[in-house]
């Protein structure tokens, strides 16, 4: 199981959010560079990086950021505004290796489908951010009607590789993930799914890895606050995955 320290960006600086709440925003680094540098040097594979400009605006503004993160060597997942083929090229150029669509996939099936064709492999993601089992968009400010669960098969069927499942009500709250959730959503998509909201530490991190021996299709997990709190840090996530 892979673990993606997460870094998100809003004003030029590292934030965490807790519920996606705008108005509950904690700043850690005044140079979201500084934690990029530290996950690497401590073995982190993949860095999980998100404008937060961009989820809320429409599109990124903080690509300058994800080009020095970039050359630090691991590969980044990066979402946040993805909402055209044009800004996802953009994010290519700026070195992410995988990009994260999110309310425009969720809410206009043609760009999904269209989006689905031209980037086939592991290039393409799909943020399944639910809040009460139904997808949220706009940077979680929307609730759909659109079942998470549904939304997950639909996303599968186009032949995308990877999903990222967020349940809102445990982001950023240090609580655990929302279990029985992630099992129903492990059950309805077949495609690989990373786990996001909630992780704590490591005991979290076990507990997904003995669920991704039951669910083959659990392949990640997303830690975010539980690192800036100095909960756990990534060396012991690494192998607290292994376990």
């Amino acid at each position: 199981m892979i673990i993606y320290p997460a870094i998100d960006i809003r004003g030029g600086r590292c934030v965490r959010l807790s519920q996606g709440r705008d108005d509950a925003q904690t700043h850690y680094y005044q140079n979201p560079v500084e934690p990029a540098v530290q996950f690497a040097q401590a073995g982190a594979a993949w860095i999980h990086v998100v404008d937060l400009d961009g989820a809320f605006g429409g599109a990124p503004l903080n690509l300058g950021i994800l080009k020095q993160i970039a050359a630090l060597g691991p590969k980044i997942q990066f979402g946040g505004g993805m909402r055209s083929r044009e800004l996802a090229e953009q994010a290519f150029a700026a070195g992410a290796e995988r990009i994260v669509l999110g309310t425009r996939a969720a809410t206009d099936p043609k760009f999904l489908r269209e989006m689905a064709q031209a980037y086939s492999g592991q290039k393409l993601a799909v943020g399944i951010d639910a809040k009460d089992g139904f997808v949220a968009v706009k940077g979680w400010t929307d609730v759909t009607k659109l079942k998470a669960t549904e939304f997950a098969k639909e996303v599968a069927d186009l032949g995308i590789s990877t999903v990222i499942y967020t349940d809102i009500a445990t982001d950023g709250m240090l609580t655990g993930p929302n279990w029985s959730a992630l099992e129903n959503l492990l059950r309805a998509c077949p495609c690989q799914v990373i786990a996001s909201g909630g992780v704590a530490g490591t005991d979290d991190i076990v507990r997904l890895a003995k669920l991704a021996r039951t669910h083959k299709n659990l392949t990640g997990a997303i830690v975010g606050k539980a690192l800036y709190e100095g909960r756990c840090d990534v060396p012991s996530l690494l192998q607290a995955a292994k376990a």
